[in-house]
């Protein structure tokens, strides 16, 4: 982690095709959650740095080289840049671990999902085509799919280089010009993959970023009256500003805001296949992930059976530095949420079944939280339905199939399911039952699944990202119709 110096960026924001510092000077210290350490600085932005990065974008849409590209022309970059992200992958994952906390594996996993994404929306970007509708003699119709305009972007710290990708290039691809505002938390891979854009040939205003506060900048990009279209992911209360934001700028957004997602394990399911997958569902960035497994629904026969194994499993997990090659569990964001999920620990109104350590040589000053596991809990109790957002497991029992669908649908959120059974028609029945977004059978989660729409109902928001839905999200509908005699 000592070779950093040269990858770490300048206080600066790029707008227009240019690094440029905030209006007003400001900068903010940037902490690795590893040691609680500064090690780096970004711009503290304002309204005004927003604006100028909108119109930025406004003119790079409106008349400027990027709007002049053809649908392959822009597939091209991407690919291009894909590239460059593949060639940078253990450079940007010992950032992304500095800076973010998640372990070296994960981070290196998450570099080649993000040169992912701009491999598949860059080879999709010319295969969006319209149609041809039948209408009355004498009529043709068409419909096209265009770009919105300029799209507002802000991203969460949990997958800082991940989200830069996911969120804006399905809306490159269609087209779009782009202001980027990601989290404060953790930044600097996706600053630095935006200079990457800006290597390879990305046309002047096509990415913006601007860095600084959710609650300065953020607020200021999410009512920007120059915004055509926002995606947002992070907190379902911050959410609803965003969505307020929108509606009185009369745009849409998409609308990412988290989970409580179970997984239901039947007496038939392969058990040895599904504990691994279990464990890492819910420890995989710390637990900081919207669509963390973060409860565990069992059949009643095998409950005691499954408790154990999994509090064996839990007991062995040691949280530790991230730079570690072995690592799986590293520190938490900040100071910030190490508190709130130890408080979530402390207040469980359920016993505790299990918990890892820290390693002796975690350094001093990380944001280091063991895995927890509890059990049985209350369906209704808090640690049962909200957000912990940390490597904390709830763990409750049920009796047959439709006790299991209740329990698993009833909570705010509705993102995504495991479902763990042997049964075909079991299988069925419960993956329709379910109100989520996506439901996975006998697994978890896909490596990223790039191609695989992703979102949630209720408070876990609405649109999709992910996929080809993505390209629909980021584009609007035009139908012309021909007279023509």
């Amino acid at each position: 982690m000592d070779n950093l110096k040269d990858l770490l960026p300048d206080p600066l924001n790029l707008i227009g095709g240019r690094w440029i510092p905030a209006a007003s000077a400001r900068e903010m210290e940037v902490r690795s959650p590893v040691d609680g350490a500064v090690f780096a600085a970004i711009a503290d932005s304002g309204p005004e740095d927003v604006d100028a990065a909108v119109r930025a974008a406004r003119a790079a849409f409106d008349g400027g080289d990027w709007s002049k590209l053809t649908a392959a022309e822009r597939g091209r970059l991407m690919l291009k840049l894909s590239a460059r992200i593949a060639d940078e992958a253990e450079a940007l994952a010992r950032l992304e671990t500095r800076d973010n906390g998640k372990p070296l594996k994960q981070a290196r996993a998450d570099m080649l999902v993000t040169a992912r994404y701009f491999e598949f929306y860059g080879g999709a970007a010319d295969k969006v085509h319209g149609e041809v509708i039948p209408f009355l003699t004498g009529y043709n119709v068409e419909m096209h799919r265009e770009p919105h305009g300029v799209t507002g972007h802000i991203i969460p710290w949990n997958y800082p280089a991940q989200m830069f990708a996911r969120s804006l290039a399905p809306a490159l691809a269609m087209g779009n010009a782009t202001v980027l505002k990601p989290a404060e938390d953790a930044c600097l891979t996706a600053l630095r993959i935006a200079e990457l854009a800006r290597e390879v040939g990305f046309p002047d205003g096509a990415i913006n970023v601007v860095t600084g506060r959710g609650e300065v900048a953020g607020k200021a990009l999410s009512e920007h009256p120059g915004v055509d279209f926002l995606s947002f992911t992070g907190s379902p209360e911050v959410g609803v500003m965003i969505q307020v934001a929108a509606a009185k700028n009369f745009i849409g957004c998409t609308l990412e805001l988290g989970g409580k997602s179970p997984q239901i394990v039947f007496a038939d399911a392969d058990l040895e296949a599904a504990y691994p997958v279990i464990v890492n569902a819910i420890i995989q960035n710390g637990g900081q992930t919207c669509s963390a497994g973060s409860r565990i629904l069992i059949e009643r026969p095998i409950y005691d059976q499954v408790m154990a194994e999994l509090a064996r499993r839990f007991g062995e997990i040691v949280c530790s530095d991230s730079s570690d090659e072995n690592a799986v569990l590293g520190p938490l964001i900040s100071a910030r949420q190490k508190q709130r999920v130890e408080r979530y620990i402390e207040e469980a109104d359920a016993p505790l079944v299990a918990r890892g350590t820290i390693a002796g040589n975690a350094p001093e000053g990380g944001y280091y939280v063991p895995a927890a596991l509890f059990g049985p809990c209350d369906p209704t109790s808090r640690i049962a339905q909200e957000e912990v957002f940390g490597p904390v497991l709830c763990a409750i029992p049920f009796d047959d199939e439709a006790e299991a669908i209740r329990i698993a649908n009833d909570t705010e959120y509705g993102l995504v399911t495991g479902l763990w059974t042997r049964d075909g028609s079991r299988q069925q029945r419960v993956s329709k039952a379910m109100r989520c977004g996506q439901v996975f059978i006998n697994g978890y989660g896909a490596g990223g699944g790039v191609e695989l729409p992703f979102g949630g109902v209720r408070k876990s928001g609405h649109g999709r990202e992910k996929g080809f839905e993505a390209l629909h999200e980021f584009s609007r509908i035009k139908t012309i119709v021909n007279n023509h005699g």
